[in-house]
């Protein structure tokens, strides 16, 4: 029998393999598709999954927050998933995932859990462009390339700042300083399978006086610097008269961050291109593994003068 910390080492070293296990979860009648769908979180993600606890309402609420929840002394958020979809719970909502997201935990209420499932980063497809909504980043095929049986991957990220926008600003110039000198001609490679992030990180390198080309996966980046490197070599330069840096998302569709890194720092032709990792899947199992494969630094999600600190020290800018 596996022990407790060899079931953990053996999900973290999924990430060597470009290889995740999603959470599979119900939230009910899809009254447009008359079915209830499958819907998947990344496990990474999940803290823990407990029964429905009593939820204390909150005045002046916005809508789909169900209130807050005391979990062992944190008073945690409680987001109706099934209202923020579209559905309608036929059993009533009966479980909390408790989510660790970037710097935040919160509560998702669900109808019901499925199953966790192993599943390669190939099986899982970027949703932009279909007909999904934008809180799905992607549909994961479950049975393989061939399979009929899909779940969507939701945009956590979009998901939160529908319900609990932030007031703040999210991108302040002063806060994050002077402009970041680069050389001239060369530009950040960023990946982001989420919308509402890459037009965070958009306008953060633009803050920043960043020029940058932006992808929606990480193959998408890897097909791009190889194009440019390719490009760049017909031309009687380097890739580095291109690329001054990767700035990276972890969760991706068809290939991760971790994957992306890892194939950056193994080519001699880019190993010596800084990686930055910007994610919201934070804790210290998966910073290690960033370190691991060979990443300059990791931030997370997403404060605009982190991230230009993070960028400042992996470009090598006072």
């Amino acid at each position: 029998m596996q022990t407790i910390q060899q079931e953990i080492d053996e999900r973290t070293n999924l990430t060597s393999s470009n290889k995740l296990e999603l959470l599979l979860f119900r939230l009910g009648h899809d009254a447009a598709l008359d079915r209830a769908e499958l819907f998947g979180i990344n496990v990474f993600k999940v803290r823990e999954i407990i029964p429905m606890p009593v939820i204390t309402a909150v005045a002046g609420s916005p809508p789909h927050m169900m209130g807050m929840v005391d979990l062992r002394g944190q008073i945690l958020p409680v987001i109706d998933l099934p209202g923020v979809a579209g559905c309608t719970p036929k059993t009533g909502l009966n479980i909390l995932l408790i989510t660790e997201y970037a710097r935040t935990t919160q509560a998702f209420a669900v109808e019901s859990v499925e199953d966790i499932v192993r599943l390669d980063w190939k099986q899982v497809l970027s949703a932009e462009g279909n007909a999904a909504s934008g809180m799905v980043t992607s549909i994961a095929r479950l049975n393989g390339e061939n399979g009929d049986q899909l779940a969507q991957v939701l945009d956590v990220e979009t998901i939160l700042r529908q319900v609990m926008p932030s007031n703040d600003l999210e991108v302040d110039p002063e806060r994050i300083g002077p402009k970041v000198p680069i050389k001239p001609g060369t530009v950040i490679l960023a990946a982001d399978d989420s919308l509402v992030a890459r037009t965070m990180i958009e306008e953060g390198l633009a803050t920043m006086g960043l020029p940058y080309i932006m992808c929606k996966t990480g193959k998408e980046a890897w097909d791009q610097l190889q194009a440019i490197s390719a490009k760049a070599q017909t031309d009687g330069h380097t890739v580095h008269d291109k690329i001054a840096l990767v700035l990276t998302d972890l969760e991706m569709p068809e290939m991760d961050g971790f994957t992306l890194t890892r194939n950056i720092k193994q080519d001699p032709r880019f190993s010596t291109i800084p990686v930055v990792i910007h994610s919201s899947l934070t804790g210290s199992a998966n910073e290690a593994h960033v370190k691991k494969v060979g990443a300059d630094a990791y931030v997370a999600k997403f404060v605009a003068e982190d991230l230009a600190d993070a960028l400042r020290k992996a470009l090598r800018v006072e």
